[in-house]
């Protein structure tokens, strides 16, 4: 009953400190995260809730959800349960539900074959990497050839590389040198040795 009215009696607008983004979280993401964070449930009862609240609730409300995993996986309430939700939200096409997908519950549950596929749909929908969980510790060999082929195929059509994910292919370069890159696109001078960069938004505590 209350999950619904939270937007009209609590707000739309971003929270302080943070820009008004489809990226950023809302005072009605925090409100409705609070509220599940709230449940006295936990395990298959928790997660038919959370499938209940997300199949039936617009597009604030399924961010919520989403939004609200992290909450719910630091005490082991929900487990691997809600990665179909994760799933679903990644096959959209809409940035806010793909971001809010891609928090701290993903970086943990997903598997590598996931999370890879993830980063790409990030990459193909024009999100920045810098809003992916978990970039900096589960960037691997694969995941930079797929996205070195993403790339190859950008510079054949006469495009332009995102340059976000300029540092992930140097993070490998041995890896993506097997899509046949140009050299001075795998060399970096910085300080950093290409490491990925870890996301740059702060995760919600609340």
């Amino acid at each position: 009953m209350l999950f619904p009215t939270v937007s009209r009696c609590c707000g739309r607008g971003p929270l302080p400190g943070t820009d008004p983004t489809p990226f950023e979280w809302t005072v009605d993401d925090a409100v409705r995260a609070l509220l599940i964070d709230a449940l006295p449930l936990s395990g298959p009862p928790l997660y038919e809730v959370l499938s209940r609240l997300y199949q039936e609730g617009d597009t604030a409300e399924r961010r919520a959800v989403l939004r609200a995993l992290p909450l719910l996986d630091r005490g082991g309430r929900v487990g691997d349960l809600a990665l179909p939700l994760v799933r679903g939200a990644l096959r959209t096409h809409d940035p806010a539900l793909i971001t809010a997908a891609l928090g701290r519950y993903a970086a943990d549950r997903l598997d590598d074959a996931g999370y890879r596929q993830a980063v790409l749909t990030c990459v193909f929908s024009g999100i920045p990497t810098a809003r992916v969980e978990g970039l900096g510790e589960r960037t691997d060999p694969e995941l930079v050839r797929m996205l070195a082929d993403f790339a190859r195929e950008r510079l054949a059509a006469g495009r332009d590389i995102p340059d976000d994910i300029r540092p992930l292919l140097r993070s490998h370069p041995e890896a993506a040198a097997t899509a046949g890159l140009p050299g001075d696109l795998l060399r970096t001078a910085d300080t950093s040795q290409g490491r990925p960069p870890c996301a740059s938004s702060t995760p919600m505590s609340i």
